[in-house]
């Protein structure tokens, strides 16, 4: 099996990381594999083999030969903390993911999962879809927290999966982002692809994928705002690179250039974005539904600051 090679430069945010950390932080490898690849020579900077204890500098070229995937790439049946059941029947499990979690594995990554964690609570999922993400319908990043829904039976794969597909699903998000957006309510319809420069993020680019974020301003503060967001699509990063685009990147996003000393003062350690709530037809009869999940502590506690900060 060929193995995955990735060049990019290295952003601004990890400058001063260790290799393996950053590796860890930059393609969702755990601290042990990136470490395994250095040591193995499969990591170079500005040409140069590297160990694992070295430090980055910002705009250096790092590149990396990814491990071969493992056969098969099933998940780890491991309870996740913090994973709570918001809804549950035959066919539809929503959950409320919490940040550092995958939807389901990829190669590489060896931190715990949606599904893993689903698997090992004792709930049956649906066993449509590739292996290694059965039952899964949507994705958020492992950066994202958030409500999230799984297919529980193969009625509730085809539906959803179609849903999505169609777009008949609500997706409501929050996000913390810098300054206040002009207008204080609008729309973002902007094509998103990958990065020119840098393929492991993404851009606003003329030959990107048709995207549409619908922002609304719920609060104001002296620094940032607090957005409710509605997507039309579903790229990766969307609202990530829709709000970088308008120089308002949210909050703790060093990727797509965040204020680090407002993060550090702020508490945040990712990206202020939530899943709050989402909307769809159920499999079985029809009835609307619309699952909410709270803020987490980190995120809460954000907030809170800039609450203080405007009294």
């Amino acid at each position: 099996m060929t193995r995955e090679f990735r060049s990019l430069p290295v952003p601004e945010g990890l400058a001063g990381m260790r290799v393996d950390q950053a590796l860890s932080k930059l393609l969702g490898l755990s601290r042990t594999v990136a470490a395994d690849l250095a040591a193995a020579g499969d990591v170079t900077v500005d040409g140069k083999q590297v160990a694992k204890s070295d430090k980055l500098n910002d705009g250096s070229w790092l590149e990396v030969l990814l491990p071969e995937p493992q056969k098969p790439l099933l998940p780890k049946e491991e309870l996740v903390e913090g994973m709570d059941i918001l809804y549950s029947d035959d066919d539809v499990i929503a959950v409320n993911k919490p940040v550092g979690v995958a939807a389901h594995p990829t190669v590489g990554w060896e931190g715990p999962t949606v599904v893993g964690g689903l698997a090992a609570a004792g709930f049956r999922i649906s066993t449509s879809g590739p292996p290694e993400r059965n039952g899964i319908v949507q994705r958020l990043d492992v950066g994202t927290s958030g409500v999230m829904v799984v297919a529980a039976s193969e009625r509730g794969y085809s539906v959803l999966k179609r849903a999505f597909k169609e777009r008949t699903v609500s997706k409501t998000y929050h996000a913390l982002v810098q300054g206040h957006m002009d207008p204080l309510t609008g729309t973002i319809e902007a094509p998103i692809g990958r990065h020119p420069s840098s393929g492991w993020k993404f851009a606003v680019t003329s030959d990107g994928k048709h995207a549409v974020t619908h922002y609304e301003t719920l609060e104001a503060f002296a620094e940032a705002s607090l957005l409710e967001i509605h997507l039309e699509t579903g790229r990766t990063h969307q609202i990530r690179v829709h709000m970088a685009a308008l120089h308002h990147p949210c909050c703790g996003d060093p990727m797509y250039g965040s204020d680090p000393n407002l993060a550090k003062r702020l508490g945040l350690i990712r990206q202020w974005l939530h899943a709050v709530t989402l909307g769809f037809y159920h499999p079985a009869d029809g009835r609307w539904m619309e699952i909410t999940s709270p803020y987490p502590p980190d995120l809460q506690h954000a907030l809170d600051v800039l609450r203080a900060d405007n009294q």
